[in-house]
């Protein structure tokens, strides 16, 4: 049966990692590879009472891996640490089958209490590098997070979470459409930009940029109002002090393509409104 993991675990790695090149490579050079295995032992030791030893051998695994996995976890099967190194998974956390987690990574709690106080991973979550997953909250099946996000509260199926704190992003191209399509848009997503995990494209919804974009597009357009009566004042005669008032531009909050697809509908609402 152990046997049978470990061939899993390899046949994981190629499928996510485009830098494996043959299995003794993975086998031998792979260190997020070896601190699961290490895991599995701690675990049955755990479970068994042998809690001084487990600890010992995990610590061990920390050493020579990086990664620092309590033995009381529960973890399933083809679960894939990218790079290893800085990955946290606390006591009481839950992770299911063919999850993966990239560096930096932690699975912690946010209380001292006794009991359940670390996260679950349902099947499939992709957690992105640096990203703090905390309390005993859920994210169910096929989550995504983003790199470097802080998440407290749970996840639901198939979601894209980023941010401090995590909030939902939602595929905007396709809000409209069926289950089907917007999984296989989120896929095309993942193609372009190497993995949705480490980031976001313009494709993607995200509801505090779409206000940012929105705050910013009505200041523009009070401005040009303003001047416009500006301009009115100064035909009857009326003298007024312009001022050298600094302009905001979104790419500075946004990045330029993104400002560029958000402030167009934003753009076109005002205009009709007025």
């Amino acid at each position: 049966m152990a046997f049978e993991l470990i061939k899993e675990d390899i046949a994981s790695v190629f499928e996510r990692d485009p830098a494996a090149r043959n299995s003794f490579e993975v086998l031998t050079c792979y260190p997020g590879l070896h601190a699961i295995w290490i895991y599995r032992l701690t675990n049955k030791l755990w479970k068994v009472n042998w809690k001084w030893l487990a600890r010992a051998l995990s610590s061990f695994a920390r050493w020579i891996s990086g990664v620092e996995i309590h033995p009381g976890a529960t973890i399933g099967r083809r679960f894939f640490i990218d790079h290893a190194m800085g990955v946290v998974i606390g006591e009481t956390a839950v992770i299911g089958n063919d999850c993966t987690l990239y560096h930096g990574v932690t699975l912690g709690g946010t209380t001292w209490n006794p009991g359940k106080r670390h996260p679950t991973l349902e099947d499939d979550v992709v957690i992105g590098a640096g990203a703090k997953i905390l309390g005993p909250i859920t994210l169910k099946k096929g989550v995504r997070v983003g790199s470097n996000a802080v998440v407290v509260k749970d996840a639901p199926a198939n979601a894209t979470v980023i941010g401090i704190p995590g909030h939902i992003i939602e595929d905007s191209s396709q809000s409209d459409e069926d289950d089907s399509k917007k999984t296989a848009n989120r896929e095309r997503i993942e193609q372009l930009i190497g993995f949705e995990a480490y980031a976001t494209d313009g494709t993607s919804y995200d509801p505090v940029a779409q206000v940012i974009s929105n705050m910013l597009n009505h200041s523009r357009m009070l401005e040009e109002q303003l001047q416009s009566i500006i301009g009115a004042l100064q035909q009857q005669g009326l003298d007024i002090q312009k001022l050298d008032i600094p302009g905001i531009n979104a790419a500075d909050f946004l990045g330029d393509e993104l400002s560029t697809q958000k402030s167009q509908p934003a753009d076109t609402a005002n205009s009709e409104n007025n």
